[in-house]
C-alpha cells in the first residue's frame, strides 16, 4: 500500500479553494486515494468528505492507495497539499 503523511500548508487548511483544488486533482489521477485524519478516511475525490475532515494548516494527515498508480497518485496529492493553494494563481 502507497502510504504519505504531508503538513497541509494552505493559510486556509484544507477547506474552501484548497480543498476544491485537491479534490480536482484526485478525480483528474483516476486512482482511488484516500485521506485519512485521525481515524477518519475519506476519499481524496470527496468534496465533502475531504471538507468534513476539517483539516487546518498545519494538520497532519495520511494519503493512502492500494490501487495500481497509487504510489504516483500518493506522491502527487501529498505534493499538492504540502504547497499553499491559497497562493495558486488560477
Amino acid at each position: 500500500m502507497a502510504t504519505r503523511t504531508v503538513v497541509i500548508a494552505s493559510a486556509s487548511g484544507l477547506h474552501a479553494r484548497p480543498a476544491k483544488l485537491f479534490v480536482q486533482a484526485a478525480i483528474r489521477l483516476g486512482v482511488p486515494v484516500r485521506i485519512r485524519l485521525g481515524e477518519k478516511a475519506v476519499p481524496a475525490g470527496s468534496m465533502l468528505g475531504v471538507l468534513s475532515l476539517g483539516a487546518v494548516r498545519g494538520t497532519e494527515v495520511t494519503l493512502e492507495s492500494d490501487a495500481p498508480g497509487g504510489d504516483e497518485a500518493v506522491a502527487e496529492l501529498a505534493e499538492l497539499l504540502a504547497r499553499d493553494l491559497d497562493a495558486v494563481d488560477g
